[in-house]
């Protein structure tokens, strides 16, 4: 919102300078984003008096135009269509910084010769002053503007860029943004009255207004203006929309605009005759309905779209945007003017459906009271009297199915300083609230009550009084303390937050990447992770999402994780390792869910560079479990890993991470339609692990265990086993030799003089004693017990 400190000086007096307006609004929870100087670089322009215009001797489209400047005068070369004597103008002097016409870039104005005759000055477009891009003609002055005075002091304006909250639609408007400077500068506000002359003609008698749903519009306010003059608006007010980022059209729709920059609410003029049958009705548009709005654009509705509709057909969508059958030219002469109050809801709808958002939506959408629509109907209508020589007729249509009543809050004694600390006497509090339009009703011993103003919808309780006076007061009064409390017992191991710490260290030195992704997700995006298959858990929702992509609790990291990934590799096919340390979401049987920390990484693309030895190797199943072997080694954890059955990895290729019967994670490439679904490559993969599961096996500190000082002596042996058994199943049983340091597996062959069904195992075993050199004999007699506990185990034999 863009406020011009010169329009608030129409209702708040002060002398405080720009930059402590804007401090203490910001203060007070206004924040002003950036102040704005209008004619700052005005040195050397002043309001000059056209008294003269002669056509130059050597050129047909330039004039010499001579100017009054007060205390002199002067004679320049303008090319201006529209410079005539008795115009205010803009004029610069020889030195002045103007912006260059043509190039558009700051330059300093020097005595020039054009064609033949010198010209030491220019008489000024709004382009050459930043005003705008209009470079035809020139800057035609109001001709009240004093002749000799700097056009700094005249035009010039300060703008106050807010950045306001959702809650205080009241402060889209230039009042709403003076009542609170008034409330901190301590004077009243001062808003001037409202009242016009009104002809014997009611207003009930030329226009029907009709609602079918109190729900979507619960007040619909009208008048009608007759024989109104269409034309350009005033300089001045065209100079307030131009400082607050509205284009000037002509005097009645700039009269609506500046009605709701003044108040914050919106308003829309019909032209009057083209309304069949002189009736309003409000109604939702119907499925498939194609209505054209003011800016040329067909657009096809639904039924989430209001509608302002005339006897016949559309005439305009409610809260967003009028339509062109109706829109007020220069041949109107009466016109139907309307403020109402919409369901917020359905115009946050309607204007996401047709992806048009208006500065008029824009407001509807935070919520507005319906006596608002009342006030700003009844202003619209003095302008248009005054300004456009309009004849308004007797009355206000006001149709109001649901009456809205206004708030009452008690304020006890002792909440002020119970909440903040502060001892505010109770007559300073009152006057506050009372600057800042509350009314006073009554008062007792233990509370004093008031009615809320209609425009502040985001008062509730006393609270909400007490943070008023605060902040009006200043948050630099409450003293600084400790502050008391109790906190409920977290059932989280105390020593979690430093295993965190610890697997980022782990994960991030074997070239992870960490990010940081939102708690909140789409149930869609959670649906995407296991294709074909229900969702396994029903992921909470929130009462009020920001946006359909944020309504669920996760269940899981997988789909932030894939979407971070899908979003990066669009820019940049480079190999991918990120990993997320976050907690998911369950829901339990009581009201919280539980929250459980897990650690999910995704690996994709190349595991090794093209050399020249050989090709590029894409990263596969055994790079993930390698990495899950890494992090849990480093944590002292030894687990197995086992077929597993998650619908969103691919068949055969995953494994559950299991330890002393206890599944601590997952690991596995990912299936391929959720690759697909999530734009990565095929070859993805993931694994999980449930971070307090793993703390649980993990060993805190590490065990020495000396070198031994004699040599080792290997044996390789190739073991014929069935098709089904793994090599973890083997290693799990020579492990248990305590003779074996050391097991690898060197080639697995399938094929000729291997039967069917069966596999071959090339293990290396490495024996070593920690005492003495072991003999052949020692070692062979190893060999031999290890081969039989095998053939018992899982049937191996040698391989002959």
């Amino acid at each position: 919102m863009r406020v011009p400190l010169k329009w608030l000086a129409d209702y708040v007096s002060t002398d405080w300078t720009p930059e402590h307006v804007a401090e203490r609004l910001t203060m007070a929870g206004l924040e002003v984003g950036a102040i704005e100087r209008i004619g700052a670089s005005w040195d050397g322009v002043q309001v000059a008096l056209v008294t003269d215009v002669q056509p130059h001797p050597n050129a047909d489209r330039l004039r010499l135009v001579t100017v009054n400047l007060g205390a002199d005068s002067a004679t320049v070369v303008c090319g201006a269509p529209n410079v005539a004597v008795g115009q205010k103008v803009a004029f610069a002097s020889v030195g002045a910084r103007l912006i260059d016409g043509h190039s558009g870039e700051m330059a300093t104005l020097k005595p020039a010769k054009i064609r033949g005759i010198l010209s030491a000055g220019m008489v000024c477009s709004e382009k050459e002053l930043g005003l705008s891009d209009d470079h035809e003609g020139t800057v035609e002055l109001p001709l009240d503007a004093p002749v000799g005075v700097a056009l700094l002091d005249y035009l010039g304006d300060v703008i106050l860029d807010l950045e306001l909250t959702p809650n205080r639609p009241d402060c889209l408007s230039v009042i709403g943004v003076a009542r609170e400077l008034a409330a901190l500068v301590g004077v009243p506000l001062s808003v001037p009255p409202v009242g016009y002359a009104s002809d014997q003609t009611q207003v009930d008698s030329l226009i029907k207004v009709s609602i079918e749903s109190g729900d979507d519009c619960n007040r619909y306010c009208a008048t009608v203006v007759r024989d109104v003059k269409p034309g350009p608006s005033p300089a001045w007010m065209q100079a307030r929309l131009k400082a607050c980022g509205m284009r000037p059209i002509s005097n009645i729709v700039d009269i609506t605009n500046y009605v709701m920059l003044e108040y914050g609410q919106p308003l829309h003029a019909f032209d009057y005759d083209r309304i069949a049958r002189k009736e309003i009705i409000v109604r939702r548009a119907g499925t498939g309905e194609v209505f054209t709005t003011l800016d040329d654009a067909e657009r096809k509705l639904s039924p989430e779209v209001l509608l302002i509709a005339d006897g016949e057909r559309p005439v305009g969508i409610a809260g967003i945007m009028g339509g062109s059958n109706t829109e007020v030219s220069d041949t109107t002469s009466t016109v139907l003017l309307e403020a109402a109050t919409f369901n917020r809801a359905v115009i946050r709808r309607g204007s996401a459906f047709l992806g048009l958002r208006t500065e008029a939506s824009l407001r509807f959408d935070k919520g507005l009271h319906p006596n608002l629509a009342l006030a700003a109907v009844q202003r619209a209508t003095q302008l248009l009297v005054e300004l456009c020589g309009g004849r308004a007729a007797g009355g206000v249509s006001d149709t109001y199915p649901c009456h809205v009543p206004l708030q009452r809050v008690t304020l006890p004694v002792f909440e002020l300083k119970r909440l903040t600390g502060v001892e505010v006497p109770r007559e300073q509090a009152r006057q506050i609230l009372e600057h800042l339009g509350y009314a006073f009703l009554s008062a007792s011993d233990q509370a004093t009550e008031f009615q809320v103003p209609y425009w502040r919808g985001d008062v509730s309780g006393p609270a909400d009084l007490v943070e008023d006076v605060i902040r009006v007061l200043g948050y630099d009064r409450i003293p600084v303390g400790t502050p008391r409390f109790t906190t409920a017992a977290v059932p989280v191991p105390a020593d979690l937050w430093d295993f965190k710490a610890r697997l980022r260290r782990l994960i991030a030195g074997a070239g992870f990447q960490e990010v940081l992704t939102y708690s909140l997700v789409s149930r869609e995006k959670l649906a995407q992770l296991t294709p074909g298959h229900p969702l396994a858990i029903n992921p909470l929702g929130i009462a009020n999402p920001m946006s359909k992509d944020q309504e669920y609790l996760r269940t899981s990291l997988r789909a932030s994780l894939l979407d971070a990934i899908s979003r990066n590799r669009r820019r940049e096919q480079a190999p991918a390792r990120v990993f997320e340390l976050s907690r998911i979401y369950l829901p339990q049987a009581t009201d919280l869910p539980e929250e459980r920390e897990t650690l999910c990484a995704i690996l994709c693309g190349t595991g090794e560079p093209v050399s020249w030895h050989h090709g590029e190797r894409h990263m596969d199943f055994y790079d993930a479990k390698g990495a899950v072997e890494f992090l849990l080694s480093k944590c002292g954890v030894q687990a197995h890993f086992v077929p597993s059955q998650d619908a969103g990895l691919f068949p055969g290729r995953q494994a559950d991470v299991v330890v002393d019967a206890e599944t601590l994670g997952v690991v596995g490439q990912l299936h391929p339609t959720v690759a697909r679904t999530f734009e990565v490559d095929p070859d993805t993969l993931v694994f999980e692990l449930d971070v307090a599961r793993v703390m649980r096996h993990a060993r805190q500190v590490a065990e020495y265990e000396p070198l031994s000082r004699f040599p080792s002596s290997e044996r390789d042996m190739a073991l014929v086993v069935d098709e089904a058994v793994t090599y973890e199943r083997v290693v799990d049983i020579i492990s248990g030799f305590g003779l074996v340091a050391e097991t690898s597996l060197f080639d697995v062959y399938r094929g000729e003089q291997i039967p069917t069904g069966k596999k071959s195992f090339a293990v290396r075993l490495v024996f070593q004693a920690p005492d003495r050199t072991l003999t052949d004999g020692e070692v062979q007699a190893m060999l031999d017990k290890i081969l039989a506990r095998l053939q018992s185990g899982v049937g191996a034999v040698l391989r002959s």
